[in-house]
């Protein structure tokens, strides 16, 4: 194993300036790779230039969350969270941690959960965020500004861990966390706090050879993210060998806010659905109003939103403002 974890260490840390991660068509095992709403850091700059810390060893009702906390040791939060909703169609947001302001990635965690927000990808800001459009580019750069580091993040969240019952996802780049540490990565979630991870350029046969073992450790869930361009094939080897819950992307674009998902997309979601995979799927992407947030939720087990919530943080610079301006927005 620490043969494996060396070889994917030395395959994706580069000491250039501004390291890349993986071209869009590497990700996932060899599939197109999704633009994510999620921001990792290049090495030298930031978060990618830190060593880990030396301690480590229906449609939805807003504002009913998940509720009662989780049996701490007894199951993961994530599949707590699907095991346990019923028919409740769930929403899951993202947000950039360090931005609007260093300090507030806490106040924003716990406006998400006072308002019944079922799970929070927590996004690693990244120096050179290839993937993703203008709104999560701009947030990452206000978050490195602001001086966001892993670091931090992590330590922010290990603060606040006692007060949050909802399943945390971190979304970063693979870079970043080999650069970390991988293993310490996966301690850093467990004493933070997190149930989970996105690493969207993670291509599938490391995940299966060096990543998963680690994650499986540790009880992380390392969550997987399927295209309208992914082969049915590829999808149900992912559905196999992952657990919490697919990410269905519904387009393979950069994201983005927009106003409906034309028949093509709906298609595409009728046909995921219709081969009745084993994981909860949560669809993002576009989803941005009433048309895309029912559509998502009519063939999925929920909504995960980006785009349209950091846009509205970075507007407001004020959590709950920010939460009610969505709620309407959702409704429209």
């Amino acid at each position: 194993m620490e043969d494996k974890e060396r070889k994917l260490r030395e395959k994706h840390i580069t000491s250039a300036e501004h390291s890349t991660p993986l071209s869009l068509g590497e990700g996932h095992g060899g599939e197109a790779a999704p633009a994510v709403h999620s921001t990792p850091l290049s090495l030298g700059e930031g978060i990618g230039g830190e060593a880990a810390p030396a301690e480590h060893s229906t449609p939805l009702a807003f504002g009913e969350g998940q509720g009662g906390e989780a049996a701490r040791g007894e199951a993961n939060k994530i599949n707590l969270l699907f095991s346990t909703r019923g028919d409740r169609k769930l929403l899951s947001l993202y947000f950039c941690a360090g931005c609007p302001t260093l300090e507030g990635t806490a106040d924003v965690i716990l406006a998400m959960q006072r308002h019944g927000i079922d799970m929070i990808e927590v996004g690693i800001p990244f120096s050179d965020p290839l993937a993703d459009g203008p709104v999560i580019q701009s947030a990452g750069t206000v978050a490195l500004k602001n001086g966001t580091t892993l670091k931090k993040i992590f330590a922010q969240l290990k603060a606040i861990k006692d007060q949050v019952t909802i399943p945390l996802v971190m979304m970063g780049y693979l870079n970043v966390i080999m650069h970390y540490g991988l293993e310490d990565f996966f301690r850093s979630c467990v004493e933070s706090g997190a149930s989970g991870c996105i690493i969207p350029d993670l291509p599938f046969k490391d995940y299966m050879d060096v990543v998963k073992p680690i994650a499986d450790k540790y009880d992380i869930r390392v969550i997987m993210m399927i295209t309208p361009e992914t082969s049915e094939e590829r999808i149900r080897f992912i559905d196999e060998h992952t657990d919490g819950f697919i990410y269905m992307v519904s387009s393979a674009n950069i994201t983005g806010a927009q106003s409906n998902f034309g028949e093509a997309k709906q298609a595409y979601f009728r046909h995921i659905n219709s081969m009745n995979l084993h994981n909860p799927r949560m669809i993002g992407f576009g989803i941005s109003n009433k048309q895309t947030l029912e559509s998502a939720q009519q063939n999925a087990a929920g909504a995960i939103i980006g785009s349209k919530f950091v846009t509205l943080l970075n507007e407001t610079k004020d959590p709950d403002r920010a939460l009610d301006l969505l709620f309407d927005a959702l409704k429209k």
